[in-house]
Protein backbone atom coordinates (compact mmCIF):
# COMPACT_ATOMS: atom_id res chain seq x y z
CA UNK A 1 0.00 0.00 0.00
CA UNK A 2 1.38 3.03 -1.15
CA UNK A 3 2.25 5.60 1.80
CA UNK A 4 -0.18 7.95 2.86
CA UNK A 5 0.83 11.96 2.92
CA UNK A 6 -1.03 14.88 4.45
CA UNK A 7 0.28 18.02 2.98
CA UNK A 8 0.46 20.98 4.84
CA UNK A 9 1.82 24.24 3.10
CA UNK A 10 0.12 28.13 2.97
CA UNK A 11 1.23 28.40 -0.66
CA UNK A 12 -0.77 26.95 -3.22
CA UNK A 13 1.81 26.69 -5.68
CA UNK A 14 4.59 25.32 -3.14
CA UNK A 15 2.32 23.13 -2.49
CA UNK A 16 1.44 21.66 -5.54
CA UNK A 17 5.10 21.21 -6.59
CA UNK A 18 5.45 19.15 -3.32
CA UNK A 19 2.36 17.08 -4.29
CA UNK A 20 3.72 16.36 -7.92
CA UNK A 21 7.11 15.55 -6.42
CA UNK A 22 5.86 13.04 -3.99
CA UNK A 23 3.07 11.25 -6.29
CA UNK A 24 5.57 11.11 -8.93
CA UNK A 25 7.28 8.54 -6.34
CA UNK A 26 4.29 6.02 -5.83
CA UNK A 27 3.35 8.37 -2.47
CA UNK A 28 -0.53 8.91 -2.06
CA UNK A 29 -1.54 12.63 -0.88
CA UNK A 30 -4.84 12.45 0.36
CA UNK A 31 -5.66 15.46 2.20
CA UNK A 32 -3.64 19.16 1.61
CA UNK A 33 -4.62 21.91 4.22
CA UNK A 34 -2.70 25.48 3.93
CA UNK A 35 -2.72 26.00 8.19
CA UNK A 36 -2.11 23.90 11.22
CA UNK A 37 -5.93 24.24 12.59
CA UNK A 38 -7.06 22.71 9.15
CA UNK A 39 -4.23 19.91 9.10
CA UNK A 40 -5.34 18.74 12.81
CA UNK A 41 -9.16 18.58 11.42
CA UNK A 42 -8.00 16.43 8.34
CA UNK A 43 -5.58 14.42 10.28
CA UNK A 44 -8.89 13.69 12.68
CA UNK A 45 -10.73 12.57 9.28
CA UNK A 46 -8.23 10.92 7.22
CA UNK A 47 -6.07 7.70 6.93
CA UNK A 48 -3.04 9.54 7.21
CA UNK A 49 0.70 7.83 7.64
CA UNK A 50 2.64 10.79 7.75
CA UNK A 51 2.04 14.37 8.04
CA UNK A 52 4.58 17.30 5.99
CA UNK A 53 4.37 20.19 7.59
CA UNK A 54 5.74 23.54 6.88
CA UNK A 55 6.86 25.53 10.02
CA UNK A 56 5.65 28.71 9.07
CA UNK A 57 1.79 28.61 8.20
CA UNK A 58 -1.00 30.68 9.76
CA UNK A 59 -3.32 30.19 13.22
CA UNK A 60 -1.22 27.07 14.05
CA UNK A 61 2.70 26.67 13.17
CA UNK A 62 4.36 23.51 11.97
CA UNK A 63 6.03 22.76 15.37
CA UNK A 64 2.86 23.16 17.62
CA UNK A 65 0.67 21.34 14.75
CA UNK A 66 3.36 18.56 14.95
CA UNK A 67 2.90 18.52 18.88
CA UNK A 68 -1.02 19.08 19.07
CA UNK A 69 -0.72 15.44 15.82
CA UNK A 70 1.53 13.41 18.30
CA UNK A 71 -1.09 14.09 21.45
CA UNK A 72 -4.20 13.47 19.25
CA UNK A 73 -3.29 10.81 16.51
CA UNK A 74 0.18 10.01 17.75
CA UNK A 75 0.37 6.99 14.59
CA UNK A 76 0.63 9.76 12.36
CA UNK A 77 4.65 10.43 12.11
CA UNK A 78 5.66 13.89 10.93
CA UNK A 79 8.23 15.76 8.82
CA UNK A 80 8.76 19.37 8.93
CA UNK A 81 9.91 21.81 5.81
CA UNK A 82 11.55 24.37 6.96
CA UNK A 83 14.14 27.46 5.93
CA UNK A 84 15.44 27.56 9.69
CA UNK A 85 18.68 26.16 10.24
CA UNK A 86 18.93 27.52 14.04
CA UNK A 87 19.43 25.09 16.51
CA UNK A 88 16.35 26.36 18.73
CA UNK A 89 13.90 25.72 15.96
CA UNK A 90 15.32 22.25 15.83
CA UNK A 91 15.36 21.72 19.71
CA UNK A 92 11.93 22.71 19.53
CA UNK A 93 10.81 20.37 16.88
CA UNK A 94 12.73 17.20 18.16
CA UNK A 95 10.86 18.19 21.65
CA UNK A 96 7.47 18.46 19.91
CA UNK A 97 8.20 14.46 18.46
CA UNK A 98 9.00 15.59 14.88
CA UNK A 99 10.50 12.60 13.24
CA UNK A 100 11.89 14.70 10.00
CA UNK A 101 13.41 17.96 9.49
CA UNK A 102 13.97 19.25 6.05
CA UNK A 103 15.51 22.32 4.87
CA UNK A 104 13.41 23.80 1.70
CA UNK A 105 16.38 24.57 -0.19
CA UNK A 106 17.48 21.06 -0.13
CA UNK A 107 13.28 20.15 -0.45
CA UNK A 108 13.84 18.09 -4.04
CA UNK A 109 16.81 15.99 -2.76
CA UNK A 110 15.11 15.44 0.95
CA UNK A 111 12.19 15.17 1.24
CA UNK A 112 11.77 11.73 -0.66
CA UNK A 113 14.37 9.86 1.77
CA UNK A 114 13.24 11.68 5.04
CA UNK A 115 9.81 9.98 3.71
CA UNK A 116 11.39 6.51 3.40
CA UNK A 117 13.30 6.92 6.99
CA UNK A 118 10.70 8.35 8.56
CA UNK A 119 7.96 5.49 7.34
CA UNK A 120 10.48 3.00 8.37
CA UNK A 121 10.71 4.09 11.59
CA UNK A 122 13.76 6.55 11.71
CA UNK A 123 14.69 9.97 11.71
CA UNK A 124 15.62 12.08 8.97
CA UNK A 125 17.36 15.46 9.20
CA UNK A 126 18.79 17.37 6.62
CA UNK A 127 22.43 16.98 5.98
CA UNK A 128 24.28 19.88 7.51
CA UNK A 129 22.47 20.52 10.45
CA UNK A 130 23.48 17.67 12.42
CA UNK A 131 25.87 19.74 14.80
CA UNK A 132 23.07 22.31 15.05
CA UNK A 133 21.44 19.15 16.59
CA UNK A 134 24.26 18.90 19.10
CA UNK A 135 24.46 22.28 20.14
CA UNK A 136 21.06 22.71 20.91
CA UNK A 137 21.26 19.66 23.09
CA UNK A 138 24.45 20.89 24.64
CA UNK A 139 22.89 23.98 25.49
CA UNK A 140 21.39 24.75 29.15
CA UNK A 141 19.32 27.59 27.94
CA UNK A 142 16.02 27.35 27.17
CA UNK A 143 14.50 27.68 22.95
CA UNK A 144 12.86 31.06 22.72
CA UNK A 145 9.02 30.39 23.22
CA UNK A 146 9.85 27.02 25.22
CA UNK A 147 9.20 29.13 28.30
CA UNK A 148 5.14 29.18 27.24
CA UNK A 149 2.69 26.16 27.31
CA UNK A 150 1.29 25.39 24.08
CA UNK A 151 -2.44 27.05 24.56
CA UNK A 152 -0.06 30.35 25.17
CA UNK A 153 2.20 29.94 21.93
CA UNK A 154 -1.75 29.32 19.59
CA UNK A 155 -1.98 32.98 21.49
CA UNK A 156 0.94 34.50 20.84
CA UNK A 157 0.89 33.47 17.27
CA UNK A 158 -2.49 34.47 16.83
CA UNK A 159 -1.87 38.17 18.31
CA UNK A 160 1.05 38.14 15.63
CA UNK A 161 -1.24 37.77 13.31
CA UNK A 162 -3.20 41.08 14.36
CA UNK A 163 -6.11 38.52 15.82
CA UNK A 164 -8.41 40.44 18.25
CA UNK A 165 -9.12 38.53 21.92
CA UNK A 166 -12.88 37.69 20.32
CA UNK A 167 -11.23 36.21 16.96
CA UNK A 168 -8.62 34.25 18.86
CA UNK A 169 -11.01 32.74 21.52
CA UNK A 170 -12.99 31.62 18.41
CA UNK A 171 -10.37 30.34 16.46
CA UNK A 172 -9.39 28.06 19.85
CA UNK A 173 -12.85 27.24 20.57
CA UNK A 174 -12.37 28.95 24.15
CA UNK A 175 -14.54 32.10 25.98
CA UNK A 176 -13.59 35.60 25.01
CA UNK A 177 -12.94 35.74 28.54
CA UNK A 178 -10.62 32.59 28.83
CA UNK A 179 -9.00 33.76 25.85
CA UNK A 180 -8.19 36.90 27.68
CA UNK A 181 -7.05 35.38 30.80
CA UNK A 182 -4.46 33.48 28.36
CA UNK A 183 -3.40 37.09 26.90
CA UNK A 184 -3.04 38.27 29.99
CA UNK A 185 -0.80 35.55 31.57
CA UNK A 186 1.59 35.62 28.27
CA UNK A 187 1.96 39.23 28.67
CA UNK A 188 2.92 38.91 32.62
CA UNK A 189 4.88 35.29 32.16
CA UNK A 190 6.90 37.33 29.09
CA UNK A 191 6.92 40.78 31.20
CA UNK A 192 5.91 42.39 28.04
CA UNK A 193 2.99 44.60 28.40
CA UNK A 194 2.28 45.87 24.74
CA UNK A 195 0.79 44.42 21.16
CA UNK A 196 4.23 45.18 19.18
CA UNK A 197 6.70 43.70 21.73
CA UNK A 198 4.93 40.48 21.85
CA UNK A 199 4.84 40.36 18.02
CA UNK A 200 8.86 40.92 18.18
CA UNK A 201 8.73 38.28 20.44
CA UNK A 202 6.51 35.82 18.44
CA UNK A 203 8.95 37.00 14.79
CA UNK A 204 11.98 36.12 17.09
CA UNK A 205 10.90 32.49 18.52
CA UNK A 206 9.44 31.72 15.06
CA UNK A 207 5.81 31.56 15.87
CA UNK A 208 4.91 34.69 13.84
CA UNK A 209 6.35 35.04 10.68
CA UNK A 210 7.98 38.40 9.68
Amino acid sequence: MAVRILLVEDHVLVREGLKVLLEAQGLKVVGEASDGQEALRLARQTSVDIAVLDIGMPLLNGIDAARELRKSAPKIKTILLTRHEDESFIAAALAAGVKGYVLKRQVADDLLQAVQRVQNGGTYLSPGIAQAVVEAYRSKGEAPGMILTPRERQVLQLIGEGKTTKEIARVLGIGSKTAETHRSRLMHKLDIHETAGLVRYGVRCGLVQP
